[in-house]
């Protein structure tokens, strides 16, 4: 049997034309060729994450010790509130009131040298309405008498204690020296023909103690603010006081 003729494809391109053969070149993307060295990688792409809130800071000891010491001061005041609160409920404390009753002048003349030389008895009712609130009163206090802007005299309160419901009269002297006093008495010869009447003021500064039962509390200082009205001045003559006014303050 005869063997059939074997056909083998031609893979070459018949119509080419013959050209030596040449390697093959590839470009990177780069315009590198690639002869065995590889481009940089490209620099990592960083990404945020989207809403993404920062986590939150811890409260330091300092702000913590600061709330603290806010909560314990607010406590305290409320504290010391309702006990006042209590005491007043309990005591029922009232001011205590004063009045001048009556004044005499022993001196009021004028030197040759000038100056004025005054001196007067005040008599002071000092009354103290509280059922429970004893009053101490201490050494140190200091008692004025006024004309406008000059003072006329000075003096001072005795000691003592004053009880529950208590009134009590004080005959106080003042005395004083006022230099370079014409302008003074021609001042008070015109208001005396003008008017018929003299304005005086009383200054009293008194320090003193609040008793409760056998308990005494802290110093405090009594103001207080006079106002009265004399048809004259003359010294060992009747006066008479045709009115009077004092106000009341305390001061820690």
């Amino acid at each position: 049997m005869a063997d059939h003729p074997k056909v083998h494809p031609i893979h070459d391109d018949v119509e080419a034309p013959n050209q030596p053969s040449a390697p093959l070149v590839s470009k990177s993307d780069n315009g590198d060729p690639e002869n065995g060295v590889h481009p940089p990688p490209p620099p990592p792409q960083s990404t945020l994450p989207v809403n993404v809130k920062p986590p939150k800071k811890r409260r330091s000891c300092c702000c913590r010790f600061l709330c603290w010491m806010v909560s314990i001061l607010l406590i305290l005041i409320v504290a010391i509130g309702i006990t006042i609160g209590i005491l007043f409920l309990v005591l029922r404390p009232k001011i205590p009131k004063y009045s001048v009753d009556e004044l005499s002048v022993s001196q009021f003349d004028i030197s040759q040298n000038n100056s004025l030389s005054v001196t007067f008895n005040l008599t002071i009712i000092a009354r103290n309405p509280n059922k429970k609130i004893g009053i101490d009163y201490r050494g140190g206090s200091h008692l004025s008498g006024w004309y406008n802007d000059t003072k006329l005299c000075e003096g001072a309160l005795p000691k003592f204690y004053q009880g529950h419901r208590n009134t009590t009269v004080l005959s106080i002297p003042l005395s004083g020296q006022t230099q370079n006093a014409t302008g003074l008495q021609n001042n008070l010869l015109q208001q005396l023909q003008q008017a018929g009447y003299v304005p005086l003021s009383l200054k009293v500064k008194q320090p003193v103690r609040i008793k409760l039962g056998k308990l005494k509390l802290f110093k405090i200082t009594f103001r207080v603010r006079c106002r009265i009205v004399v048809d004259n001045l003359n010294a060992n003559s009747s006066i008479r006081i045709r009115s009077s006014k004092c106000k009341f303050r305390f001061r820690l």
